[in-house]
């Protein structure tokens, strides 16, 4: 990384390169560890180092998490006295290639349900990137849906067929936004983020929908169940339930009275939300059927024998992913780890494809037909090999295997399901590498992207696009069952009540809003 940095700063001039370092170092947002970095970049300086090491501490400490800063105040303080003294020391050559703090690469194998049962950050440890996501995510203490979601929704439905088009619907949108930046922005946890689904903005119309959907499921379903049951993962507010039970206690109200409706909900945070969402509804006591069970859907264990809906909207793109590279030469997938240090720094590391869910998923993958856009041949790939100091490995490439997880539950323990599941089917600003996520973090009212997944657990969203046509072929093959693929718009117009949503201009922004969501039913 540092050769590339020098180059990139060449035509600046080694003094310039250093001030500019030190200038992006500290313009960026997170304002403890760079405060930390530019205060060493200036006791350096005042000790006569030179422009290129400069450079060289700069670069090494671009990537400072919390456990590493309080390490580097500590040898500063003086509290480490051997350690301290180590700094003092102007680098070596060798230390411009070398992270001096890296140490040996950890053995011990840690996965997310072990780390579960810790409250403390994980370290000295190896994950596989799925378990690293899945623990920065879900840990029932630290990890991000535990303490730093919210989603937001309008305290009313929009009054769409009263706004002038799609413009007045995001200003609208946009000062109902602002009052509730205004309510957290004293939050002490800075990076708190606020979500909105189509499923918030566009209720109740767009829970209306499925409901249409479900009802017509239903009445024509040739198994004739007696009564109608659906389960929900990851339900955020109930207000897609809601708007579900909503519906059919005004249109259906013979089915409505039998109606099981079952929240399966990793995070008691909202499993608790959601049960408050549903005691306030204008109903005058609490529905019967409804169930709201705390636990991940990945540990479900119980036999659902009679038909059932199952609903999963906005959940696969944080479900969490391997990460696989290919080896140029033999084209052989490799499985990423991560090395996470006794200090609480992370690297990532391959090693040949061990792990029997990564190779489920490729096996299984191998059989819809599909090749990874990375193992296609093409002559900027066959040039690029014959370039000196050519890399050896591909770009990444994420694979969602806790999906692959979720068709296997269903297969074993919903066996006459009908699947309802919503999603992104493209997402911009992604890190690098194909099928890559999204990883962004809010920061005094502003997003925050970031270039890596290799983020402090808990303080940041990762999320993920689904290749719904890939998902359909590995769900045929999971599952045994057919299923289609709509775009959201084909949907809508298919279930919704458009005139609802329809501005005075004629434009419609359910339909126009979130083109990158696309539906797999069955």
């Amino acid at each position: 990384m540092l050769a590339i940095a020098a180059t990139h700063w060449r035509g600046l001039g080694a003094p310039a390169a250093a001030r500019a370092v030190a200038r992006h170092a500290a313009t960026r947002s997170i304002s403890y560890w760079d405060a930390m970095h530019q205060r060493q970049l200036e006791d350096a300086r005042n000790k006569g180092a030179s422009s290129l090491q400069l450079l060289a501490w700069a670069t090494r400490n671009m990537a400072l998490n919390p456990l590493r800063a309080r390490r580097q105040v500590a040898r500063e303080d003086g509290s480490a006295a051997a350690d301290g003294a180590a700094d003092d020391q102007m680098p070596t050559f060798a230390s411009l290639f070398t992270d001096p703090l890296i140490g040996p690469a950890p053995t011990q194998r840690t996965t997310a349900a072990e780390a579960a049962q810790s409250s403390a950050q994980v370290t000295d440890a190896r994950m596989l990137t799925r378990d690293f996501i899945h623990n920065s995510l879900y840990h029932p203490i630290y990890g991000y849906f535990s303490k730093n979601a919210y989603i937001f929704s309008p305290p009313e439905p929009v009054p769409f067929n009263s706004l002038k088009d799609s413009y007045a619907f995001m200003n609208y949108l946009g000062q109902l936004y602002k009052e509730v930046e205004d309510e957290y922005k004293h939050d002490s946890k800075i990076a708190r983020q606020t979500w909105h689904t189509p499923t918030e903005l566009f209720r109740p119309h767009y829970g209306y929908a499925v409901a249409r959907h479900i009802v017509d499921q239903f009445k024509t379903d040739a198994r004739g169940a007696r009564h109608l049951s659906i389960y929900e993962i990851g339900a955020g507010n109930g207000t897609l339930m809601t708007n579900i039970l909503d519906y059919l206690a005004q249109h259906e109200p013979e089915i409505y009275k039998t109606t099981e409706y079952n929240i399966v909900e990793i995070s008691s945070k909202l499993s608790s939300r959601q049960s408050r969402s549903k005691l306030a509804r204008q109903f005058t006591a609490r529905h019967a059927g409804v169930n709201i069970i705390n636990k991940s859907i990945f540990d479900w264990d119980q036999l659902v024998k009679e038909p059932c809906f199952f609903i999963a909207m906005e959940v696969l793109d944080n479900f969490a992913h391997d990460m696989i590279r290919y080896d140029i030469e033999s084209g052989k997938p490799l499985q990423s780890v991560v090395l996470i240090s006794d200090n609480g720094d992370f690297r990532d590391a391959y090693e040949p494809v061990s792990d029997p869910l990564i190779q489920k998923y490729l096996d299984l993958r191998s059989q819809t037909g599909y090749v990874s856009p990375l193992q296609r041949p093409s002559l900027l790939g066959a040039v690029k090999r014959l370039m000196p100091f050519s890399a050896n490995l591909s770009e990444p490439e994420f694979i969602p295997t806790h999906a692959l997880v979720l068709m296997d539950r269903l297969a074993q323990f919903f066996p006459n399901h009908r699947l309802i599941i919503s999603d992104f089917d493209w997402l911009s600003h992604t890190v690098p590498g194909v099928n890559a996520p999204v990883v962004q973090t809010r920061y005094q009212g502003e997003m925050v992207p970031c270039t890596t997944f290799l983020v402090y657990p808990g303080w940041f969203d990762i999320f993920f696009p689904t290749n719904f046509e890939l998902l359909r072929d590995i769900y045929k093959l999971a599952v045994g069952r057919d299923s289609t693929v709509l775009t959201q718009r084909e949907f809508l117009e298919k279930h919704a009540n458009l005139a609802a949503t329809r501005t005075t201009s004629g434009e419609n922004p359910m339909l126009t809003f979130y083109e990158n969501f696309k539906f797999i039913i069955s």
